[in-house]
This record gives structure tokens, C-alpha cells and sequence, in this order.
């Protein structure tokens, strides 16, 4: 028997007061091990998170089964109102399940999508928001470039210059090599030795992004995750191309642009805590209370095919390549 009228439903819609969500999927069974040093890894992933972002994002943990330990240090996040919202799961369901679980859940346009063992520096939420505002058609964002992802899943873009939409143009940035380098290194790749090696970069006035990211960490369109990634449980642990399917070709497939920023606002820290790290994190300062979010135009998403998806691909990969310096293609070999 129901008594009375629930006060919520007089109460009318909920307004939405954040425009970015960031979802860190973790997972450490242990404290020993391959896992022995990444409770603390992930202690400054979640740090830099808190000292860096303004009041319009947000932060989802979701927790696949971990230790003791490392739930009852999410549950007092939680607590304390340092996070906004703690999943915690009995079993580990895999990587992309989790985070696409979260992902969908949340409400906000923008989504990051982020390993838990992601550095994030100051203002690496300002430039992220900087690049989706002033670039049409984008479909995602790393706050780390990579100087080889021009023609890893960016098929949208290289249309876009192949029609003249969008003009590609390469040069160095010198800056980023040893930040590049510590990159490589933390992923177990050979390192640039060339500091002026040129970068793809496409400009929007005074606005520079590079061209292509990995999919450690990106921040992408709430939409794409779901009218592009499959429906089904990817049931993957971890690896095995499962981001390929769920991150890396849903954004190509929207026919939205994958960018980076142009400068490293976040480090690849791995499974080890080097001096630097935490030297970084204590330098950490907020630098914006609110952000406003932009997004033009709505994506064009179409009928799935991907036999003329890969048939497009491959024909602009070929005209593309006319458009690239060869002195680029030689260093990449």
C-alpha cells in the first residue's frame, strides 16, 4: 500500500552540471607480484585526477574485484566526496566491459576513457576541451600524442584532407621528444633519437592538435559509444583487440576526427613509481573552476558496412599518402 505522493515526481528535470565524466577501470588482485608496485601507481593516477580537474568533470571508478586493500582506498575516496560515483564489481568482467558499462551509464557528452595507470598534468582538461571547441567533426581526444598514430584508425580525418576539408601539415616539436621517449619506454617500443622529427598536425585558428592517438587514455564522444562500439560483451579480460573494436574503430567509424593535444598533458607511467612521477603530481595546481564544452556538428553516422568501410580505407590510405612528406613514412619503417 502506497501512502501519500512521492515529493520527487512535483520536483520536475534534473539538471546536468558537468559536461565531462573521466572512467578509470582498475584491477589488482594482489599486492605482490607484477601488481606489487601499482596500488601506489594508481594512487597518483587518481591524485593527479582530483588536483586537476574543474567542478564540470567528474570521476567514475570502476573496481574489477581487487584486493581489500585497494577497495577499502576507492570506498573512502567515495566517502569523502572526492569521487563521483564508485562501481564495484565481485568479479572481474574484463577491461572494455567494465568501461563501457560506465561509459554508457554516464550522461555527460564527453567520456575519458582512461587505463588507471594514466599521469595526468595541469591543464590537460582545458586543452582537451580547447581542441573538441574549435575543431569540427571530432570524435576523440588524447592528452598524449604520438608522433606515429597519423594513419592508425584515422580514416575519418584523411577523407576530410583528401577533399581538401581539412589540411594536414608536418613539423617538428622538440619539446615533446623526451616526453615522447619516456612514452616509448614505458611501453617497451625503441625510443626517437631524432628531436626534429616532423609531427602531423591540423590547426583551427590559433588551436593546434596532433594528428591520431593510442588508446591508453582518450577522451571521447558519449554518442559513439553508442551508435558505433558493438552491442555485445566483448567477455575479453584484457588485450586480445578488444580496445581496437570497442575504442579505436568506433571513433573511424563515426566518421569523427582522433586527435591529441599538441604538447604531453599526461604520462604513461606503467606498472613502476619512478621520483619523477610524484615530483610531478606534488607541482599539480587547478587552473580552471568551470569549462564550457562546444561540439559541431552532430556526427553523420552511418549504415555499418565494413567491407566498403575497409575498401574506402584502403583507397585513401593510397591517395592519402601523396599528402605526407616521405621522409615521414621513412623514419616510421
Amino acid at each position: 500500500m502506497r501512502i501519500g505522493a512521492n515529493p520527487q515526481k512535483s520536483e520536475g528535470l534534473l539538471e546536468l552540471k558537468t559536461n565531462h565524466r573521466v572512467v578509470v577501470v582498475t584491477f589488482i588482485p594482489e599486492l605482490t607480484g607484477y601488481y606489487r608496485s601499482m596500488f601506489e601507481v594508481i594512487k597518483l593516477c587518481i591524485t593527479s585526477l582530483m588536483k586537476t580537474l574543474p567542478s564540470t568533470s567528474v570521476i567514475t571508478i570502476v573496481d574489477n574485484a581487487s584486493c581489500p586493500e585497494v577497495v577499502a582506498y576507492f570506498v573512502s575516496l567515495y566517502t569523502d566526496k572526492k569521487i563521483d560515483t564508485l562501481q564495484l564489481l565481485s568479479t572481474n568482467v574484463g577491461k572494455i566491459d567494465a568501461l563501457m558499462g560506465a561509459a554508457r551509464s554516464a550522461r555527460e557528452p564527453i567520456i575519458t576513457l582512461t587505463d588507471c595507470d594514466i599521469l595526468f598534468k595541469t591543464s590537460w582538461v582545458e586543452e582537451t576541451i580547447s581542441i573538441f571547441n574549435n575543431f569540427k567533426n571530432v570524435g576523440s581526444v588524447s592528452p598524449y600524442p604520438t608522433r606515429r598514430g597519423l594513419q592508425y584508425y584515422t580514416y575519418a580525418l584523411q577523407h576530410a584532407v583528401i577533399l581538401n576539408k581539412l589540411k594536414v601539415h608536418f613539423e617538428p616539436i622538440p619539446e615533446n621528444f623526451e616526453h615522447y621517449n619516456l612514452f616509448l619506454e614505458s611501453i617497451n617500443w625503441d625510443k626517437e633519437k631524432d628531436a626534429n622529427a616532423p609531427w602531423p598536425i591540423v590547426k583551427a585558428g590559433n588551436v593546434k592538435a596532433a594528428v591520431g592517438s593510442d588508446h591508453q587514455v582518450l577522451t571521447v564522444r558519449r554518442d559513439i559509444l553508442f551508435n558505433d562500439t558493438p552491442a555485445k560483451p566483448s567477455m575479453t579480460k584484457v588485450g586480445k583487440e578488444s580496445e581496437r573494436d570497442y575504442v579505436d574503430l568506433a571513433i573511424d567509424t563515426s566518421g569523427g576526427y582522433r586527435l591529441a593535444t599538441y604538447h604531453y598533458m599526461a604520462h604513461h607511467m606503467g606498472n613502476q613509481v619512478e621520483p619523477w612521477m610524484q615530483e610531478v603530481v606534488d607541482n599539480l595546481i587547478m587552473t580552471s573552476e568551470t569549462l564550457a564544452l562546444n561540439l559541431t556538428p552532430p556526427l553523420r553516422y552511418r549504415a555499418k558496412s565494413h567491407f566498403w568501410y575497409k575498401l574506402k580505407k584502403k583507397v585513401a590510405k593510397i591517395a592519402f599518402k601523396h599528402k605526407v612528406p616521405k621522409t615521414y613514412f621513412t623514419e616510421n619503417s
